[in-house]
């Protein structure tokens, strides 16, 4: 099951604006330092995703919608998707104790894996 969701694009204050009128949702801007990306949410206050800027942080990531996927081991995960045919997409990061990073599975396409508490 996918925990987040997320989408790295060229132009997001244009896609922010896109969502807002078709799905309904509320942007909550995220300070990145000289620029902003979003976190999306619904009508009742319920974190929806991101939409961020291609650049900076993001800068290494696919475009498109990536979704994050929650593992108990990121370290272990990782090593397997070396072994099975797939791709990690630049370093590890974080966000507060938590873990994720990007890949890529064998076919080519881009998701995420989480790792809460950063265990």
């Amino acid at each position: 099951m996918s925990s987040w969701c997320d989408i790295t694009t060229e132009h997001a204050e244009n896609l922010v604006s896109f969502y807002e009128s078709v799905m309904g949702w509320k942007k909550e801007p995220i300070d990145m330092g000289g620029y902003n990306d979003y976190v999306m949410m619904s009508s009742d206050g319920t974190p929806i995703g991101g939409i961020c800027h291609k650049k900076g942080v993001n800068s290494d990531l696919p475009g498109g919608w990536i979704n994050y996927f929650t593992v108990d081991d990121l370290t272990h995960s990782l090593a397997n998707v070396q072994t099975k045919g797939g791709k990690q997409v630049g370093e590890i990061k974080h966000h507060g104790e938590d873990r994720f990073c990007t890949i890529l599975d064998p076919s080519g396409a881009a998701c995420a894996l989480y790792e809460k508490n950063g265990e």
